[in-house]
């Protein structure tokens, strides 16, 4: 899911990406680098900051900003509360002005495993001009992740963990209807349970969803409020929930956008994600015959001859794929590399659609490089001579870990996940990648019976839902099956492709979710709102500006709401939706 963020996969790696060099340095010796640099300053910040039961704020990362930081303790197990403690590293933007202080809003950006911190760290400023000066900006890594300690850890050595990706072999693909290829990712999901059962000293079980609910509203009392005021995106959708289900009369507000279906979630199934995908995809083949030669590079000209002309692309990469090699990195463009860029360009239309043309363009002159950078160049992996330089790393089995403790245990039969995976396949052409998620939690340690609802509650406020209209992985149905089993709540639709509100940009939607924290007001039930552009490919430049404001209503206001939530969408990008798709994630 998220919304509510490294090529490194625990289960496939969907396109081989090297670089020049792979280096440990010259000779194989310790050499200072950038990420050494930058390592060394995530120590002297968090290594420094002792945990505590109470919230004491320590000033952090000035080069970036206003920022304060903090390590709040926590029960590893609830049900022993004087037990083990967790330590939840915490990061919050201070309200601009006491006046009306509203007190803090927490934020969840998705995954599981994505790192709250670096949400803030990249966005505080924008989410702060969508919300208003008088709200504490504030997100936390969950249990088990990046900051948060004890960390979802499987493996001694982190140059252990990078290898381990390279056991990974080509990815599943789908052929009449049918998933074919799952062994070896069965195979590996079992050495993955195994390595994590090897690498528990207690700590496994309690990296839950339920756990990081119940650590949010300790976050809100340590704070000194009462209720929570939340936005979760993606998986952040299901965190959210729990929390409700848990304590319906601690939520002061809730938005939950990218809604998944919590039941699927829960029962390890993911079979309710992906109903809306190939409606995503279809825009890219009507908005780009639309647009015209101009303003979408792969234009041709119905539809039917896009999409006919990308099989054309996949055929002849299956018989010939390409090899890239720049000055920094290469590897091989195949059918599956052109597939997987497909699913990531579907999250966010409006950041990608385009450059995904213009590499198709490319590729269809013979190139492939454009389609191979559309991921981003690769960092190249440096060995440190500081054994402690990771110590502060999101970790990739973060993912598995919370979602594998949450679910429903799955059938360690390769016969079942076939099955499984054929069923998967019925649902939509994205299936090959989607199904490494159930996979993923075949032979997982299983210590304890996990939560699973059920969802309904009468909140003491009501819940604001967001879902768009072609949502790739939380289909706009889940929003609104969520929201029947909260009382009063409301779903606001956005008519447009897209995961979250942060991939379809809609000032119409933000003006109410300004409105649902500044004054609890929720939209009309069955209330529709457009994107800034309903077309991706005719997006301008720099849609920022004045201009594309005029008309909303309320001139400078608007124009700043625009440009925060154009800022926010910009950095939405298939780059950092990587991470969750190659970690069989949202």
């Amino acid at each position: 899911m998220r919304p509510l963020l490294s090529l490194r996969a625990l289960s496939i790696t969907p396109i081989a990406v090297f670089h020049l060099p792979l280096a440990l340095g010259a000779g194989g010796s310790c050499e200072p680098s950038k990420s050494t640099s930058i390592a060394r300053s995530e120590a002297e910040t968090w290594g420094t900051i002792n945990p505590s039961k109470d919230l004491i704020w320590h000033s952090c990362y000035q080069e970036t900003g206003i920022f304060e930081c903090a390590r709040l303790q926590v029960p590893l197990d609830y049900a022993e509360p004087g037990g083990r403690q967790a330590a939840i590293a915490l990061i919050r933007k201070p309200a601009t002005t006491r006046e009306g202080y509203r007190g803090p809003v927490l934020f969840n950006p998705g995954g599981p495993g994505d790192s709250g911190v670096n949400m803030i760290l990249s966005s505080a400023d924008d989410l702060a001009t969508i919300l208003g000066p008088q709200f504490d900006i504030v997100s936390f890594d969950p249990r088990g992740i990046a900051r948060s300690t004890p960390r979802a850890n499987h493996f001694d050595m982190d140059v252990e963990r990078v290898l381990f990706g390279t056991l990974s072999g080509p990815s599943p693909w789908i052929e009449d209807g049918v998933v074919t290829g799952i062994e070896r990712v069965w195979a590996q999901s079992q050495l993955l349970g195994a390595l994590a059962a090897s690498h528990d000293d207690g700590y496994l079980e309690h990296i839950t969803t339920e756990n990081t609910a119940s650590d949010m509203l300790r976050i809100v009392q340590a704070h000194g409020e009462e209720k929570l005021q939340y936005w979760g995106f993606s998986y952040g959708s299901i965190l959210g929930a729990t929390f409700a289900a848990l304590y319906p009369d601690k939520v002061e507000r809730m938005v939950l956008d990218g809604v998944a279906d919590a039941e699927d979630y829960y029962a390890t199934a993911w079979l309710n994600s992906l109903t809306d995908s190939e409606k995503t995809l279809q825009l890219f083949f009507d908005h780009c015959a639309e647009a015209g030669p101009a303003n979408c590079p792969f234009y041709s000209l119905t539809p039917s001859d896009i999409q006919g002309n990308i099989i054309a692309l996949q055929d002849k990469l299956i018989a010939e794929p390409i090899a890239v090699r720049t000055d920094t990195y290469y590897g091989i463009v195949d059918h599956s590399t052109l597939h997987f860029n497909l699913f990531i360009s579907l999250y966010s239309p409006f950041a990608s659609f385009k450059p995904l043309a213009n590499a198709l363009a490319q590729l269809a002159a013979g190139n492939g490089t454009a389609l191979l950078s559309l991921l981003g160049e690769p960092v190249p992996y440096t060995c440190s001579c500081d054994e402690h330089a990771h110590d502060w790393d999101p970790l990739p089995e973060a993912f598995a870990t919370v979602l594998c403790n949450d679910g429903a245990e799955v059938s360690g039969s390769l016969k079942d996940l076939q099955d499984y995976w054929n069923e998967l396949a019925g649902v939509s052409q994205f299936a090959d990648y989607w199904g490494t998620i159930h996979a993923g939690c075949v032979g997982w340690p299983k210590n304890k019976k996990p939560f699973h609802g059920p969802f309904v509650g009468d909140t003491s406020h009501p819940i604001l839902l967001i879902g768009n209209t072609a949502d790739p992985v939380t289909p706009l149905s889940s929003a609104k099956k969520m929201a029947s089993g909260f009382k009063n709540s409301v779903v606001l639709t956005i008519d447009a492709g897209g995961h979250t509100s942060l991939g379809a940009p809609s000032v119409c939607a933000h003006q109410h979710v300004w409105q649902y924290f500044q004054n609890g007001s929720l939209p009309g039930q069955g209330t529709v709102c457009d994107p800034i552009i309903k077309n991706s490919f005719l997006v301008p430049a720099s849609p920022e500006g004045n201009v594309m404001a005029r008309g909303l209503g309320n001139g400078d206001e608007d124009a700043k709401l625009l440009a925060a939530v154009t800022r926010m969408v910009r950095k939405f990008k298939p780059t950092s939706i990587i991470p969750r798709i190659s970690k069989r994630g949202l």
